[in-house]
């Protein structure tokens, strides 16, 4: 799992070939906090076939308004440089976050 901030999310994310997943999350996101440990459960089976990223929209206010992250928490698939699906607030379970995963690798 790759942690991003306002430096590193163009190169790793926007002009990244192939898919990357992408996890916004906030410091104060109580949902955010619970779902850590299952997108890292997930980035550990999955991280050989799909690059795991994530965000603290905290430190990168700009930039998740600029991806239309208005929310949190929010799990996001880009493939190039372009979102392609994400999963928003109550939408993010972790069985609906999984089958995302499974749905690009």
């Amino acid at each position: 799992m790759l942690d991003l901030d306002k430096k590193t999310f163009e190169d790793e994310v926007l002009k990244a070939e192939g898919y990357v997943f992408v996890d916004f999350y906030g410091d104060g996101c109580v949902p955010c906090q619970a779902l850590m440990p299952k997108v890292h459960a997930f980035a550990d089976t999955y991280g050989d076939k799909l690059k795991f990223t994530s965000l603290n929209t905290t430190k990168a206010r700009r930039l998740a308004i600029a991806q239309k992250v208005l929310g949190l928490p929010v799990m996001a698939i880009y493939k190039d440089g372009e979102k392609v699906e994400e999963l928003v607030k109550d939408d993010c379970t972790e069985e609906s976050i999984e089958a995302m995963i499974k749905k690009y690798i």
